[in-house]
């Protein structure tokens, strides 16, 4: 999979990750929390905060302790929230939010996988997908000025009731 964008659901207002499949013609679409689609955001336009943002710790922590992460796989959807986990060599895991692991995997250069029976479930055929939508591998100045328009509007209590 790979991240098709990252946009603000109207008229609700909240993040939206769109992945697409890398070799297919399906998407999923995931509700991640404003941190997280900032995170992704950031990391996807190569800016870097003065201080590292608790993904860039988590990478650095990770390339400290000489492993890597092989690949983030999203695994299932339970109870209408999105699992997904770490996956280390000699096929050690850990459990993650899938907007955390996302967020990881595009500052670590990370494959992202998701499982074939939860995209059988959940994937979007491409028809479903507007043109619009479709087109967009790289955020669009327009996106990223609405998205920091969007952030300059929410306060500390909009951050605690992300999802995925």
């Amino acid at each position: 999979m790979h991240i098709q964008t990252v946009g603000i659901t109207e008229p609700e207002h909240t993040p939206l990750l769109l992945l697409r499949e890398t070799s297919g013609q399906r998407y999923l679409a995931l509700g991640i929390g404003e941190a997280e689609a900032m995170a992704i955001t950031l990391a996807r336009t190569q800016q870097r905060p003065a201080r590292p943002m608790t993904h860039d710790l988590l990478a650095d922590v990770i390339q400290a302790l000489g492993t890597h992460v092989d690949e983030v796989r999203i695994t299932e959807l339970h109870e209408g929230t999105f699992y997904a986990e770490l996956v280390f060599p000699e096929g050690r895991t850990v459990s993650a939010r899938p907007s955390d692991a996302v967020a990881l995997a595009v500052r670590t250069g990370t494959p992202i996988v998701a499982d074939d029976t939860l995209l059988a479930e959940q994937g979007i055929a491409a028809d479903d997908i507007t043109d619009e939508t479709a087109a967009e591998d790289e955020p669009s100045e327009d996106q990223i000025t609405q998205f920091r328009t969007f952030l300059d509007r929410i306060s500390p209590e909009d951050f605690g009731n992300a999802s995925s």
